[in-house]
C-alpha cells in the first residue's frame, strides 16, 4: 500500500533532473507553471563541488581495492561523481548471454550534467535524415530547421564556446570566445592542415564571459568534478537552483520512480515512487508527466507500468519501448611526441580540450565502407593536474618510494603524449535493446533492465577508419604510436563489442561505455512504429511526455546533450501551450 498520498494534483511532474529534466523544469517555471521534480538521488549544494580536489583528498589515493573496483566496472569513477553514481549492488542490471553492455547512472540533482565533458555540438541536417541522405538507419519526423531555434535558445542561456566555420558537419551556433589552443593541440591543428583535415576550436558548455550572473571560467581544468563557481553548465546550478528560488518548483529527492499509474481513461493520474531513505512507497497525483530519467531508465519505468489497458507496458502499443538502443562508437589512439620532451612545465589546464576535429568527409560517404561519420576529440596531452577516475593517468599508480618514485612521476608527467578519441555515429539495429529481466529486482523490489547488444559492420568499419586516420595525424605531427588502438579516449570509457579474431578491424568495448545511450522511446509520426510524436508526446497517453535521450531516432557523431536540451525546450513550450488549451 502506497503511503503519503495527498489530494494535491500537480500540474507537471518531471522525473529526472539531468539535461532534459533541468531544461523542462526551468522553461516551465519561467512560464509560470508549477512543477514537482522527482530525483532518485540526493540534493547538493554549490559547496559540494570540489573544484580543486586532488588525489591527496581521497583516503585511498587512487590505489588498492577501491581503484580495482573501478577498473573492473564494479563501482563508479574515483572522483567527484563516485559519491553520486548508482550502486550496482542496490541497483543492478543484467546483460543477456553473448552481449556486452555497461550502464552508468548518476544519482544526484543535476544527474550526469554535474560531471559530463561539456561537449556541446549541434546535430547536422543529415543527422536528422540519415535514411534519406545516407541510406542508413531511420529518418526523424523533424529536421534541422525545426530544432535550430531551440539550439539558439539553449546557447544564449547556458553559453557555449566555439568558432564559426561554416561547416555542414558542424553547424555554427551562438558562440562565446573560445580559449586558445594548447601547445600539443597546435601540433594537432597543423598536422590536420597538412592532411587536408579541418580542425577548429572545441564547442563546450563553458562560459568565457560572464552570463546571467555566472562568472567566466578560470581554467582550473576540473570540470568533471562540477564547478562551484557555476562557470560551466550543469542543470543543478544553472537551471534547477534558480527554478527553486522562483517558488514554482518543489523538489523531492531520493525518490525512485517505480510505476506510472493510469486512470480509467488511460491517462497517467499518479506517479508511484520509493522513498529511498525509508523504503516506503509514496504517490503523487498529476495532470501531466515528463519522463527525463535517461533513455534506459525511462524505458524501464514504462515497461514496469503495466495494467489491463497497457499489458505490455505504458505507451507501448507499438512494442517499441526499449528498442533500437544506441551508443556512440568510441576508439582511441595515443602517441609519444619526442619534440615535446624537455618542454618547461607550464599550466595547460582548461575546460577540457580546446580543439576538436569535425567530420571531414560528410559529402564523401560513397567512398567509405560505413555510411555515417565521426568527430575527433583531443583526449589527452599537456601538463594536466593529476587526477583520479575519469581521465586517470598512469602517474597516479606509480610504485616505489622517495626520489626514484618522484623521478618516475615526473617522467610520466612530461607532457610528451598526445591522444585522440573518436566519437562516431551508430546505425540503429534490432539486436540492441533493453527489456525487463524476468527474475532480477533492485533493492526496492523494482524489476531491472536486461540488455542485448551487438555492433554492426558499419561501426567496426568506422573504427578501422578511425585507427588509420589517427595514425596519420599522430605520425604527421612527429609522434610514435604507443599502441594500435585504445578504449576510446581520455575519459576512460569504452564503446562496443568486438571484431572476429581474424578481422583487421579494431575491437570495440561494451555498449554503453561512452555513456551516450539514446533511443528506446523513439519519436515518429506513425504510432505503429514509434512511442512518441514529433513533440515527444506519447501516442497512447496524451498527458505523458519524454524529455531525455529516449525519443532519439538515430545516433549522430555528436555528443547528445545539446540535442536533448533543445528537444526538451521545444517539448516544454509545446506542453505549456497544450495545457493552456486544455488538451492535457
Amino acid at each position: 500500500m502506497a503511503q503519503g498520498a495527498d489530494s494535491t494534483v500537480h500540474d507537471v511532474v518531471v522525473i529526472g533532473s539531468g539535461a532534459g529534466g533541468g531544461t523542462v523544469t526551468k522553461v516551465l517555471t519561467d512560464m509560470g507553471i508549477r512543477v514537482l521534480l522527482l530525483e532518485a538521488g540526493p540534493m547538493i549544494q554549490m559547496s559540494d563541488f570540489k573544484t580543486m580536489m586532488g588525489p591527496s583528498d581521497f583516503w585511498h589515493r587512487g590505489a588498492g581495492e577501491a581503484a580495482e573496483l573501478y577498473t573492473t566496472g564494479q563501482t563508479a569513477a574515483l572522483n567527484y561523481s563516485a559519491s553520486f553514481a548508482a550502486n550496482t549492488v542496490d541497483e543492478p542490471y543484467t546483460v543477456a548471454p553473448g552481449s556486452s553492455f555497461r550502464l552508468f547512472r548518476s544519482r544526484v540533482i543535476g544527474g550526469r550534467t554535474n560531471h559530463y565533458a561539456r561537449v556541446q555540438l549541434r546535430y547536422s541536417d543529415y543527422d536528422f535524415k540519415p535514411k534519406s541522405m545516407n541510406d542508413a538507419g531511420f529518418d526523424w519526423p523533424i529536421g534541422y530547421d525545426d530544432i535550430a531555434p531551440y539550439y539558439d535558445k539553449v546557447e544564449r542561456f547556458i553559453g557555449v564556446t566555439g568558432r564559426p566555420e561554416g561547416l555542414r558537419s558542424a553547424p555554427d551556433g551562438i558562440f562565446q570566445r573560445p580559449a586558445p589552443f594548447k601547445v600539443h593541440e597546435e601540433l594537432v591543428y597543423r598536422a590536420c592542415a597538412r592532411l587536408g583535415i579541418k580542425a577548429t576550436s572545441s564547442r563546450h558548455a563553458v562560459i568565457t564571459s560572464p552570463l546571467n550572473g555566472r562568472p567566466a571560467c578560470i581554467y582550473c581544468g576540473q570540470c568533471g568534478r562540477g564547478c562551484r563557481f557555476g562557470s560551466n553548465y550543469a542543470s543543478s546550478y544553472v537551471q534547477i537552483f534558480p527554478a527553486m528560488r522562483s517558488g514554482r518548483l518543489t523538489v523531492v529527492t531520493d525518490a525512485m520512480a517505480r510505476e506510472l499509474v493510469t486512470d480509467a481513461s488511460g491517462k497517467v493520474s499518479e506517479v508511484l515512487y520509493i522513498d529511498k531513505t525509508t523504503g516506503a512507497e509514496r504517490r503523487v497525483r498529476c495532470r501531466t508527466v515528463v519522463l527525463a530519467a535517461s533513455a534506459c531508465e525511462s524505458a524501464r519505468l514504462l515497461l514496469n507500468s503495466k495494467s489491463s489497458r497497457h499489458p505490455d507496458g505504458l505507451a507501448n502499443s507499438s512494442g517499441m519501448v526499449g528498442k533500437y538502443l544506441t551508443d556512440t562508437v568510441g576508439f582511441g589512439m595515443s602517441a609519444t611526441v619526442p619534440y615535446l620532451r624537455g618542454t618547461p612545465i607550464h599550466n595547460t589546464d582548461g575546460y577540457g580540450a580546446h580543439l576538436y576535429i569535425p567530420w571531414w568527409m560528410a559529402d564523401q560517404h560513397n567512398r567509405l565502407d560505413f555510411p555515417l561519420g565521426y568527430h575527433v576529440e583531443v583526449g589527452g596531452g599537456g601538463f594536466g593536474m593529476p587526477t583520479l577516475g575519469f581521465g586517470a593517468a598512469a602517474y597516479n599508480r606509480v610504485e616505489g618510494y622517495g626520489l626514484p618514485m618522484k623521478q618516475a612521476i615526473r617522467e610520466s608527467y612530461g607532457g610528451i603524449t598526445i591522444s585522440l578519441s573518436g566519437r562516431g555515429s551508430m546505425v540503429p539495429n534490432e539486436d540492441c535493446y533493453c527489456e525487463i529481466d524476468p527474475d532480477v529486482k533492485d533493492k526496492w523490489g523494482i524489476p531491472v533492465l536486461r540488455f542485448h547488444w551487438k555492433w554492426g559492420d558499419s561501426e567496426l568499419n568506422m573504427a578501422r577508419h578511425m585507427r588509420e586516420s589517427f595514425r596519420a595525424i599522430l605520425e604527421t605531427l612527429g609522434g610514435t604510436i604507443n599502441q594500435p588502438g585504445g578504449r576510446g579516449g581520455g575519459a576512460g570509457r569504452a564503446g562496443g563489442a568486438g571484431a572476429e579474431p581474424d578481422d583487421d578491424r579494431p575491437q570495440l568495448g561494451p555498449g554503453g561505455g561512452i555513456i551516450h545511450e539514446i533511443g528506446c522511446v523513439r519519436m515518429g509520426d506513425d504510432p505503429r512504429t514509434s512511442v512518441v510524436n514529433r513533440f515527444c508526446q506519447a501516442h497512447d497517453v496524451p498527458n505523458l511526455f519524454s524529455a531525455d535521450g529516449g525519443p532519439f531516432v538515430s545516433h549522430a557523431d555528436k555528443n547528445p546533450t545539446h540535442t536533448i536540451m533543445a528537444l526538451a525546450w521545444r517539448t516544454a513550450e509545446y506542453l505549456a501551450e497544450e495545457m493552456r488549451k486544455g488538451n492535457v
